[in-house]
């Protein structure tokens, strides 16, 4: 089972297979060493090429490779990939059709493919170890393989009935890949797998062609709306909503501006959540506003922004839903429109949880929140969380880089807010929410103040000669600094803290970061690091995306497996001529240049004719 092979062949196999002249970083060592037949563990981010790193191997050896997948769509995407570029593979799932199912298992009898995709249930049904068995099965490849952990954010009970193949394969060699996991998910992965003495391979976590931005703003469908319409109209992107009913109010809301989006969650028939995410990948829609439910099993690397409108689960699953942008490693934007009022929900949600989980629950919300206030590199902050130290002070691909804040003192405004909150907590008995605090400062006359006789407090009006947005923006920052907190007994109150109280007392110097716009305006600031070129002809471009849909509406596959964005900004930049100078573009290969070349050849040349 173990592939000798040299350094020249691996490279032209790549290129022939793949259509790269190279490969990506760490993707060759772990080539080698599941041609070699160890155990492997591999993590590399999204958009790092983890797929070719079992793939590759695949198509280089005898025998089967089984590939346990979480999702049927995560599948379909992978073998339509796979037959596109000439490489016998197939997945055998629930979704198939009796007559499909028996053309599949036939093949397999034959030896007719090289990769073989199931869903983790599918291993422990009677008799499919027999039948692994007779197929020839050389190594088995368990993809997302943070979900054997009960430690990682997508823990799925299933894939626990993975190791129990061990047992019966002994001697074949097992690879786990992820593209997400923390110091502890690694080690209980290798532990439940029994991974013996496994090459461990584990890649920077650091996605270069994004660009992390936090908004802090008054949150509003209008502000995203501004958003959306100052990039691109082919820009496609992900919006992760914190339920169902956000993620069905802002689909109707871009849907009524002219912005074709849907929306995706659990409250849905699997038949429309399948149908919904069809449609995205396939470009018929250019916005998918979601729950957590949606994004595992997307492929689609053309996704250009992830917009968190609502607050995240953690960090890890923040950097894991962020990393759906930008898969070809084109630059890819994601925004995270953060309000105060996101703390409040998930305390709440925190609350609900049993007391068992609350310890950890509150940790992963401290980390979050420490993350959204930083004044420093968010880049450094995110790397940081998986245990890696990002080489440089600033990145160059983040708002607190890109448009670092200036302090100012804010001395007497930060002793009129902590004192308003003071009084109020003094006279009602127990604190309000920061937008009562904020109503008292600038004298607002609502029936909460009437009721409550707070218009009589000393420091009703204090404020007046600020807006809102203004004590919003103060309270952010003494919330950052440690001066205020919420009051976990009563959710969104407010409440000094004793440090907070201190420096009312003491009247302590407060200097604070100066307010970024709610909304980022304009055309993004592209990343320095970024892998695209801008210098392509976007009227050739927008040809060949036509081109490429037509072609991917023929085979019934998404736009994608044809060519990525990348490989077509590629051809409108270069304008190959001939054959042989399509050849030369990353990623196309052999199989693609035959199938596709003379018509992408033929729209490239028209174009020309009509510049």
């Amino acid at each position: 089972m173990t592939a000798m092979v040299s350094a020249t062949e691996l490279r032209a196999a790549l290129e022939r297979w793949f259509g790269f002249p190279s490969f990506r970083p760490a993707q060759e060592a772990i080539v080698r060493d599941v041609l070699a037949g160890r155990d492997v563990f591999a993590l590399l981010p999204t958009g790092g090429g983890k797929s070719l790193c079992y793939q590759l191997p695949a198509v280089l050896s005898d025998g089967l490779t089984v590939v346990v997948s979480p999702l049927i769509a995560l599948m379909k995407d992978q073998v339509d990939a796979l037959d596109t570029a000439g490489i016998p593979a197939t997945a055998l799932n629930s979704s198939l059709a009796w007559p499909e199912l028996q053309k599949r298992l036939a093949g397999l009898e034959r030896g007719a493919y090289k990769l073989l995709y199931v869903a983790p249930e599918r291993l422990t049904l009677a008799g499919f170890a027999d039948d692994l068995e007779r197929w020839g099965v050389v190594r088995f490849i368990v993809d997302e393989a943070h979900c054997i952990s009960e430690w990682g954010h997508d823990f799925r009970p299933e894939y626990r009935r993975i190791a129990s193949l061990r047992a019966r394969f002994p001697a074949l060699p097992f690879c786990a890949f992820t593209a997400t996991a923390t110091a502890n998910v690694r080690d209980d992965v290798v532990a439940q797998l029994g991974l013996r003495r496994p090459a461990v391979h584990v890649a920077s976590f650091d996605r270069p062609n994004l660009t992390y931005r936090v908004l802090h703003t008054a949150r509003s469908a209008d502000g995203l709306i501004g958003w959306l319409r100052a990039r691109p109209d082919e820009d496609a992107g992900i919006i992760y909503a914190g339920s169902r009913a956000n993620a069905d109010k802002l689909a109707d809301a871009l849907t009524a501006h002219g912005i074709p989006a849907l929306a995706y969650h659990a409250g849905l028939d699997a038949a429309t959540r399948a149908q919904r995410q069809e449609r995205f990948i396939r470009d018929d829609v250019r916005v998918m506003c979601a729950t957590i439910a949606f994004g595992m099993g997307i492929d689609k690397s053309n996704v250009r922004f992830v917009v968190h409108w609502d607050m995240p689960r953690g960090l890890e699953g923040y950097y894991q839903e962020t990393g759906r942008a930008g898969r070809d490693g084109l630059a890819a934007d994601c925004a995270w429109f953060f309000t105060y009022g996101d703390l409040a929900r998930s305390e709440r949600f925190i609350e609900e949880k049993p007391p068992a989980e609350r310890a950890a629950a509150r940790t992963q919300l401290e980390r979050l929140v420490r993350y959204a206030y930083s004044n420093g590199c968010r880049r450094r902050e995110l790397l940081a969380y998986f245990g890696e130290d990002y080489p440089a002070e600033h990145c160059g691909a983040c708002d607190n880089c890109l448009e670092p804040r200036t302090s100012y003192d804010a001395t007497l405004d930060a002793q009129k807010l902590l004192s308003c909150i003071y009084r109020i907590r003094e006279a009602h008995g127990y604190g309000v929410g920061i937008a009562h605090v904020v109503d008292v400062l600038v004298g607002a006359k609502t029936e909460k103040i009437e009721r409550w006789y707070h218009d009589r407090l000393s420091t009703y009006g204090i404020g007046k000669e600020r807006d809102r947005r203004t004590w919003r923006h103060l309270a952010d920052e003494l919330f950052r600094l440690g001066l205020i907190a919420q009051d976990a007994a009563h959710h969104n109150v407010v409440a000094l803290t004793d440090l907070g109280r201190r420096t009312l007392l003491e009247r302590t110097p407060v200097l604070v970061r100066e307010a970024v716009a709610a909304v980022a305006g304009g055309r993004r600031a592209r990343p320095a690091t970024a892998s695209d070129d801008e210098r392509y002809d976007r009227d050739v471009f927008g040809t060949l995306r036509a081109l490429r849909r037509q072609i991917a509406a023929e085979r019934d596959v998404p736009p994608y497996v044809v060519f990525s964005d990348a490989v077509l900004r590629a051809m409108a930049r270069e304008l190959p001529r001939t054959p042989a100078q399509l050849r030369a573009i990353s990623g196309v290969g052999e199989k693609k240049l035959a199938d596709f070349g003379t018509r992408f050849l033929a729209a490239i040349a028209e174009s020309a004719v009509r510049a």
